[in-house]
């Protein structure tokens, strides 16, 4: 039973832990935790923490890297990526001739009377010093061509291919295919001797004055023989074909052509 104060009012009294059914002492107020479980608990929650963070990056980072690299590729870990080179320039070799440019009729100077004959201006001169100066010693050097163009180095290949019944290897050992001439450039000429015109185009023209006066003289005004004997291009000899390189562009028109080549 409950007492009263000393004011009237009814004194509550403390219930001790013994006076508390047991059914209540034994019910937990929060759920227990196994304290083993709690580092393996924490780890799994940095792990997936971990996890978030690096998916979050890499959905930021991946349209970034499409503006800025294209699209991303897979690559070696050990490996590097390494820049493509550029593919080396290659010239055609067609039995034997390397590809030439036609000269623009506005560079072509004509070096005989009738203007049929032309060469570059630069060679053009040189070879009109080069005439003079063999003639003052009593060597007559006669243009026999100079300058010819794709068109007429196609008639004069396979018209006289075909008229020889040559095939085309052999019709190119003593010319050129269209478009594969020396010719063509402007720089080239056939010379032959005035005074024993039956050696024209032959190489017993190399058993002339003329081809002896030219030999020893021909390279002071900037010309050289183009097909020497044994020469790498597979080509016949022919003492009779000079090509001047005397200019920037005719030295490179040639040697650029025959390093590309290989030749």
């Amino acid at each position: 039973m409950q007492g009263k104060d000393k004011n009237g009012r009814r004194k509550s009294k403390a219930r001790s832990w013994e006076e508390i059914p047991e059914v209540l002492r034994d019910r937990p107020t929060t759920p227990s935790v196994d304290r083993s479980l709690l580092p393996l608990m924490a780890s799994l929650g940095l792990i997936s923490s971990g996890i978030l963070i690096i998916l979050a990056v890499l959905m930021i980072w991946r349209p970034f890297s499409f503006l800025n690299n294209g699209p991303v590729t897979s690559a070696s870990p050990n490996t590097s990526p390494t820049p493509e080179s550029s593919p080396t320039p290659e010239v055609d070799n067609v039995l034997g001739h390397l590809p030439y440019p036609e000269a623009p009729a506005s560079e072509l100077k004509p070096i005989t009377p009738d203007g049929r004959i032309r060469l570059r201006t630069a060679a053009a001169k040189q070879f009109l010093q080069m005439q003079r100066d063999a003639k003052a010693n009593g060597i007559s050097l006669v243009p026999i061509s100079g300058f010819r163009g794709i068109n007429e180095q196609d008639n004069l290949f396979f018209g006289v291919k075909q008229q020889r019944s040559q095939d085309a290897r052999k019709r190119a050992e003593v010319s050129a295919p269209p478009g594969y001439s020396e010719h063509h450039t402007g720089y080239a000429i056939d010379i032959g001797d005035g005074r024993n015109s039956q050696t024209h185009l032959s190489q017993r023209f190399e058993q002339t004055p003329a081809f002896k006066w030219l030999d020893k003289n021909a390279a002071r005004y900037s010309f050289e023989m183009s097909f020497t004997p044994n020469n790498p291009q597979g080509v016949s000899y022919e003492p009779w074909h000079w090509r001047y390189v005397g200019d920037r562009d005719s030295l490179e028109t040639f040697y650029k052509a025959r390093s590309l080549s290989g030749k």
